[in-house]
C-alpha cells in the first residue's frame, strides 16, 4: 500500500505545484499590466473550480481502485490485530494451543 500511497501523494504535490505557478503566472501578468486584476481573479477561480473538480472526480476513483483490488485504510494496529487473530485461528486448526505465559513473551517481544 505504501508505493500506491505514495504515487498519490506525488499527484497531489504535482497539482499544488501547478496550481502556485499558475497563479503566480496570473499575477505576473496583472502585474505587468497585460491583464486586469478582475481578469485575473477569474482566472483564478475558474482554475481552482476546475482543480476541486478533477480532485473529487480522482479521489473517487482511487476509492473504486482501492476496493477493486483490496486496499484499505486501516491503521497498523488494526492490521496488526488482524494477523494475531488469523494467527490463532490456524494455529487453532492446526490443533496448536499457546499458552498463557508463552502470549506474556510474544507481548513483551513485541
Amino acid at each position: 500500500m505504501d508505493p500506491f500511497k505514495k504515487f498519490l501523494y506525488a499527484g497531489v504535490d504535482l497539482v499544488a505545484d501547478t496550481s502556485e505557478k499558475f497563479t503566480k503566472t496570473v499575477h505576473e501578468l496583472v502585474d505587468k499590466g497585460k491583464i486586469s486584476s478582475t481578469e485575473g481573479k477569474k482566472l483564478v477561480d475558474e482554475w481552482i473550480e476546475k482543480a476541486e473538480n478533477a480532485k473529487e472526480e480522482f479521489e473517487q476513483r482511487v476509492k473504486e481502485l482501492s476496493q477493486k483490488f483490496g486496499f484499505t485504510e486501516t491503521s497498523e494496529e488494526e492490521e496488526l490485530e488482524k494477523l494475531r487473530k488469523r494467527v490463532s485461528e490456524l494455529e487453532a486448526k492446526l490443533g496448536k494451543t499457546t499458552t498463557s505465559s508463552s502470549k506474556k513473551e510474544k507481548a513483551s517481544a513485541a
